[in-house]
């Protein structure tokens, strides 16, 4: 068999519009591990907001991986080691959450199973919440509370007052830090060089596989590293035009089950 292993991006993509796993898919990804297929779920999502999809998925018994936070933490799903760990530097931390306030959007990260930040109705951090089944838990100054270790931060808000907040981040913290985005109203804050391609490369590395055994599924532009890498890159219908732009293949929408169409046609 020639595709050994499947990253499945979930928001937009693994996941209909509702956040939920349809049948299909996870039907189809029952047969792929059954012939041997390396299932990875890789996303910008912190790790509680992925367990839920890798536990419908029974990969705990069945065995398969996650990447959280665009890789930030690479977990095997059998074992619950975590096999790879990045941190923000402190030093970052702070200037994220002052150019978010100075540019009138809201920065926020995770603790536990919830939500941090210090708006808790703002409609952008109310979304990121739904997307991963969980609340806000609003704080008084974001970063005199995060004492903690983190792998990510996210700057929600309209596109163009996130442009600035953007390119100060990286204009301070060249070659320490990346922003980038994944929906045009969240800009991912993460450690240098973490990003769905550099986590997957580490991870086949591990499990003896390589990129040119890897089918990608993606839709959004955090997506993009792992498509350019992949020996077969899939965009769903209802992806960015600019993501379409490196796929191999378009599949149908993930309204339509389009990861169940690529698993039915290349690894079954």
């Amino acid at each position: 068999m020639k595709y050994k292993a499947l990253a499945l991006d979930l928001d937009g993509t693994l996941t209909d519009n509702n956040k939920e796993l349809p049948e299909r898919n996870k039907e189809a990804i029952f047969k792929a591990i059954e012939k041997g297929v390396s299932v990875i779920l890789a996303s910008g999502r912190p790790l509680f907001g992925i367990t839920p999809i890798a536990d419908a998925l029974e990969l705990k018994e069945r065995g398969g991986y996650i990447l959280a936070y665009n890789g930030g933490q690479i977990i095997d799903c059998k074992t619950g080691e975590c096999l790879h760990k990045r941190i923000l530097p402190r030093d970052c931390m702070e200037d994220v959450c002052r150019f978010a306030r100075d540019n009138g959007v809201w920065a926020l990260t995770y603790e536990d199973t919830t939500v941090v930040c210090e708006s808790d109705d703002d409609p952008y951090v109310v979304r990121e919440a739904k997307c991963n089944y969980t609340t806000v838990k609003k704080v008084d100054s974001l970063i005199d509370y995060v004492d903690y270790e983190v792998s990510k931060f996210l700057v929600v808000g309209e596109h163009k007052k996130l442009l600035p907040v953007r390119d100060a981040i990286l204009a301070k913290y060249e070659g320490k830090v990346d922003a980038f985005f994944s929906e045009d109203y969240f800009l991912e804050v993460v450690p240098a060089n973490v990003a769905k391609d550099e986590s997957l490369k580490i991870l086949l590395e591990k499990i003896g596989l390589t990129t040119d055994e890897l089918i990608a599924c993606g839709d959004g532009m955090n997506d993009i590293p792992m498509l350019k890498v992949a020996a077969l890159s899939v965009v769903m219908e209802n992806g960015y035009d600019e993501v379409k732009k490196y796929a191999d293949v378009i599949a149908p929408s993930n309204e339509d089950c389009g990861v169940a169409a690529i698993i039915e046609e290349y690894l079954l």
